[in-house]
């Protein structure tokens, strides 16, 4: 048997219980990221929301990493994020 074998591609990647990152219906206030940050963590909501205002008033970080998972961390039922719709609608030429 080779040592450089990948063997990644023939056996398939355990199941870690976790549901996939996605911003929630259930629970949201705002946009559902930090809903879908804390079903992904497995943490209370309440957490989630406190880190980011914290980061907000401890520097302004926190508006702008809302933006970001906003903008990066697809809707639930949705397959791909605000910014993959809008870099492959710039791609095709439309709107």
């Amino acid at each position: 048997m080779d040592t450089f074998t990948d063997t990644a591609r023939t056996q398939p990647a355990p199941e870690t219980g976790r549901p996939p990152l996605r911003r929630a219906y259930r629970g949201r206030m705002l946009a559902g990221v930090a809903a879908g940050l804390a079903d992904y963590l497995a943490v209370d909501v309440t957490i989630i929301r406190v880190a980011f205002v914290v980061f907000t008033l401890l520097g302004g970080a926190g508006i702008p990493v809302y933006l970001a998972c906003l903008l990066l961390i697809p809707e639930e039922g949705a397959d791909e994020s605000v910014a993959s719709s809008l870099l492959d609608s710039f791609q095709h030429g439309s709107r």
